[in-house]
């Protein structure tokens, strides 16, 4: 008799958890694998650099399943970084820094006449 009301509290104690664990969204797990899309390997340098990722291209690198070479921009800065992504363990196998990538560099000036001469 006296273990009917003990074990409805103990399941009126549990079904708030329950409903709360029902509830909550799921975590999205950790990416795993190759990065296998240029977006990828954007959002890795982004995220490693904390700038704008402009371009991404494949390269050969260190086995058969290579890794990812992506330019990023840095917006308060004068200079940009250029990120080589290992494909297999996602991670940025090194970082060089570059001139700012989609701007202008200083080749590419205004165009200037040169008069007089012919």
């Amino acid at each position: 008799m006296r273990t009917r009301p003990l074990a409805l509290g103990a399941a009126l104690a549990l079904v708030p958890a329950l409903v709360l664990s029902a509830a909550t969204a799921k975590s999205r797990k950790p990416a795993t694998g190759l990065v296998k899309s240029a977006a990828e390997a954007k959002a890795i340098a982004e995220r490693e650099t904390g700038g704008k990722a402009l371009t991404a291209r494949r390269i050969p690198l260190n086995g058969a399943s290579g890794g990812w070479e992506v330019d990023v921009r840095m917006p308060q800065d004068d200079r940009g970084w250029r990120c080589i992504i290992d494909s297999d363990t996602r991670m940025v196998h090194s970082k060089t820094r570059i001139d700012q990538p989609g701007g202008k560099s200083q080749a590419e000036g205004p165009l200037r006449t040169v008069r007089g001469t012919r």
